[in-house]
């Protein structure tokens, strides 16, 4: 009987460590040059924004991209972030990003951040200015190109009250 207890030990032993994984290895933190890569979308981004041109605007996007904004059902696709930003026939006066964040690993990487922007409506005697927050994630394209594939933002206003429209 005791010749068997160092058996089963053993037996034991092998059995629980092929029954667990062994710890997720880490891929690294996101290479320096494609943070510099996505700061430099996002620049391209802003200059869009701040030009109104909204078909330039749209290319920091995937073209399945998905964007789950306040008061507003998940919008999917750049053509339709395109429309959706045309349709509101506003002009940019200002708008600014401040990055606060960002990390990834691999293809894989998400910026957070903050905005603050003033649009202009021919129907509006006085312009509309905001701020908020955002959160978006970003993959690497076989090209190496990085594009959103997934954006949050929200308002650091209060919330609109029923029935008004929302500023941002």
């Amino acid at each position: 009987m005791f010749e068997r207890v160092p058996l089963l030990t053993a037996l034991a032993i092998a059995i629980t460590t092929a029954a667990c994984p062994p710890p997720a290895q880490q891929a690294g933190a996101l290479p320096d040059e494609d943070v510099a890569a996505i700061r430099a979308r996002q620049d391209a981004f802003v200059e869009a924004v701040r030009a109104n041109d909204w078909a330039a605007a749209s290319e920091i996007y995937a073209e399945d991209f998905v964007l789950m904004i306040p008061e507003a059902p998940v919008m999917q696709g750049r053509e339709t972030w395109r429309e959706w930003a045309m349709s509101f026939n506003a002009t940019v006066t200002e708008y600014n990003i401040e990055i606060d964040e960002i990390d990834g690993r691999a293809d894989l990487a998400f910026v957070r951040g903050r905005f603050s922007e003033r649009l202009s409506f021919e129907d509006m005697p006085e312009p509309i200015s905001g701020a908020g927050k955002f959160l978006s994630i970003w993959r690497k394209g076989a090209d190496g190109s990085w594009l959103i594939t997934l954006e949050a933002w929200n308002s650091d206003g209060p919330p609109a009250e029923a029935g008004a429209e929302t500023e941002t």
